[in-house]
């Protein structure tokens, strides 16, 4: 079996969550203190050994693909000013054996059309999805990205990063449906089926999906398979929940060790804004003095 080495971030989305500020900037690109949301994104997947990111966007988006590209004028501007350390900051955004591809979505079809852009150049190899809206911060030295990519070297088995959460809050996310009773302080969870936003009287339980996937090649095909549902959007978990249930390929659920952040919403965003500056001691300094009188 091949190892994971290539992740997909959609970012073709429209934002409209965040309007008016992503009328003209791309969502993933709103800052996180001062760093580009989608950024931390592609860091997380560096940190976890991938080495090629394949991007699914759309007109207007060019922007996102700009961020990671080298700006010579501004580099020379700043190596002339001697601010070497803010050359730095954008000189080494990304390391120079990571590969990095854009490929557009003509219509916005779901995540599952998404994904599906992608598989000229995913082909037979497994991979990962990664969410930009979601936003983790991670709990220990060890993302849950790098869990996950453990967990599939070491059973083989496709991984999905998921929390539990209150079980009213159900039919705004997919929810996960076990195996068998999940025991006190399990981790690691062998999955039934999947539920896109189950009623909270319907819903299998509490224990939702975030945006982080580990997939199999298959899940092309199933994706083909799969009819457009709600919003006329052609669902990654149904595709996965087809894979499940006709036992084609078996997928664990890692119960996430990180801080999670909706910054596709007002108050995701704000309070990884606030999250991220509590982690820096200048900031963190600088927000006691202003909000503690």
């Amino acid at each position: 079996m091949h190892k994971i080495k290539k992740a997909i971030i959609p970012v073709a989305g429209l934002g409209t969550r965040m309007l008016p500020a992503t009328k003209a900037i791309p969502k993933e690109l709103l800052p996180i203190i001062d760093k580009p949301l989608v950024q931390y994104i592609v860091e997380e997947a560096i940190e976890a050994g991938i080495q090629e990111i394949i991007f699914i966007t759309r007109s207007g988006k060019e922007a996102i693909e700009n961020h990671f590209d080298v700006n010579f004028e501004l580099e020379k501007a700043l190596k002339i000013s001697g601010k070497n350390k803010i050359l730095k900051s954008i000189r080494d955004i990304i390391p120079k054996n990571l590969k990095i591809t854009s490929i557009r979505q003509e219509n916005p079809k779901g995540l599952g059309d998404a994904i599906l852009c992608a598989e000229h150049i995913i082909k037979k190899e497994p991979f990962a999805v990664l969410l930009p809206d979601e936003l983790l911060m991670s709990n220990s030295k060890k993302n849950d990205l790098s869990e996950m990519l453990s967990q599939f070297n070491e059973t083989k088995s496709y991984q999905i990063l998921v929390e539990k959460i209150s079980k009213k809050e159900t039919e705004k996310y997919g929810i996960i449906s076990p195996k068998k009773p999940i025991k006190k302080g399990e981790k690691v969870i062998s999955l039934k089926s999947l539920t896109e936003k189950p009623l909270p009287s319907k819903s299998p339980s509490n224990i939702r999906i975030i945006g982080r996937y580990l997939l199999p090649p298959e899940i092309m095909n199933s994706i083909k398979l799969i009819k457009p549902g709600k919003d006329k959007e052609i669902q990654l978990t149904d595709a996965i929940n087809n894979l499940i249930t006709n036992e084609e390929c078996e997928f664990n659920a890692i119960i996430s060790n990180s801080q999670i952040f909706d910054c596709g919403s007002k108050e995701g965003f704000l309070n990884a804004n606030i999250a991220f500056s509590l982690k820096d001691k200048d900031l963190k300094n600088i927000i006691r003095r202003r909000f503690n009188k």
